[in-house]
């Protein structure tokens, strides 16, 4: 009788389980233990595999989505890239409305997974009809057999998490974690992934990064929505100008806001310092640690989980371009030795 053949039966098997890295040397000037949950090992590079794949198979569950029907979602490109893998192993169309902001990468990697795409402007109000918010529900609206994820909006989102990202952490750590560090978009990730391990130990600190120029921070302290807040940024899949429904407020302790330029150069810095490429949202979720650690958040004793959303080779056109960087006036005199030469042998 012949050996069974191990391998996996798709892409798709691969999804979760996503390893707990080490922090070293660029924590040394920092009080506690650090380690990254880096969802760049899954399938589609992203955390939000995870969701793509729990949304669609529950839709499935519930006799929604049958094999032809057409997905439509508003992305900034992680979720719609996981969308479209998970659409080609289903059989189902994808569409999906894209904020401008996404970096060229990411909306060249939709197309390349066959997804149909409509790129929307990003500096408009969420009620715009130009919004891709908007433009996905008029997509829905006009395209017969389609389902709409509405990750922003959608209770599986925290699902999701609740039933994978959280107990992972909690497995990996051996329930030693003191801290979560996540970034807050649609806020499906730190929500579910912190109602799970508050379940666990309540004592847990869940911290929530937002970009200046999103409403999530003040809303979370206030719990009013302040327009005043709102103004273009430039980091993708982080903060809002809207307060999404898939985030549970009440599970996080606090918000941190990063700014662009010290989150693009934290993560270079972490491609420099841990070997790890990682994404323009993974470089604000470190900067945060960075800022919470200098509000003498952590001590001796802190054992630090930070999600590390997607990978760097989504951002080669934005934050891992010297161009890009330069354009937008980061790199200044502090900075600057950053930059690389390249020397061509002739």
């Amino acid at each position: 009788m012949k050996e069974q053949i191990n391998a996996y039966n798709n892409v798709l098997e691969l999804i979760g389980n996503t390893p707990l890295i080490k922090l070293n040397k660029v924590t040394e000037n920092l009080k506690g233990n650090f380690y990254a949950k880096v969802e760049a090992f899954n399938p589609g590079h992203s955390t939000k595999d995870r969701i793509a794949l729990y949304i669609i198979e529950e839709a499935e569950r519930q006799g929604i989505l049958t094999p032809g029907d057409t997905i439509i979602e508003t992305t900034s490109g992680n979720t719609g890239f996981s969308i479209a893998m998970v659409s080609i192993i289903k059989g189902y169309n994808c569409i999906l409305a894209v904020s401008s902001k996404s970096s060229k990468d990411k909306i060249d990697m939709l197309r390349t997974m066959g997804a149909k795409v409509y790129v929307c402007p990003a500096h408009v109000s969420a009620d715009d009809e130009r919004s891709y918010y908007n433009v996905a529900k008029r997509l829905h609206e006009e395209t017969k057999g389609s389902v709409y994820i509405n990750q922003y909006f959608n209770q599986l989102n925290i699902d999701a998490h609740y039933k994978t990202t959280g107990p992972e952490i909690w497995e990996q750590t051996k329930g030693q974690i003191t801290h979560l560090v996540a970034c807050s978009g649609t806020g499906g990730t730190i929500s579910g992934a912190a109602k799970f391990l508050k379940e666990q130990n309540p004592n847990i600190r869940i911290l929530g990064v937002d970009a200046f120029g999103s409403v999530l921070k003040k809303y979370h302290e206030t719990k009013e929505f302040d327009n005043d807040e709102i103004y273009p940024y430039r980091i993708e899949g982080l903060g809002k100008n809207l307060i999404p429904t898939a985030t549970d407020f009440d599970v996080i302790d606090q918000f941190m806001k990063v700014t662009d330029e010290e989150s693009a150069h934290t993560a270079r810095e972490l491609a420099k310092t841990e070997g790890l490429f990682v994404g323009y949202t993974s470089g604000a979720a470190f900067q945060a640690v960075k800022q919470f650690a200098q509000e003498n958040e952590f001590n001796e004793n802190s054992n630090v989980v930070v999600v590390f959303p997607d990978h760097g080779s989504r951002y080669m056109s934005k934050i891992f371009s010297d161009d890009w960087m330069n354009e937008q006036g980061f790199f200044d005199s502090v900075n600057i030795e950053e930059t690389q030469k390249i020397e061509f042998i002739k």
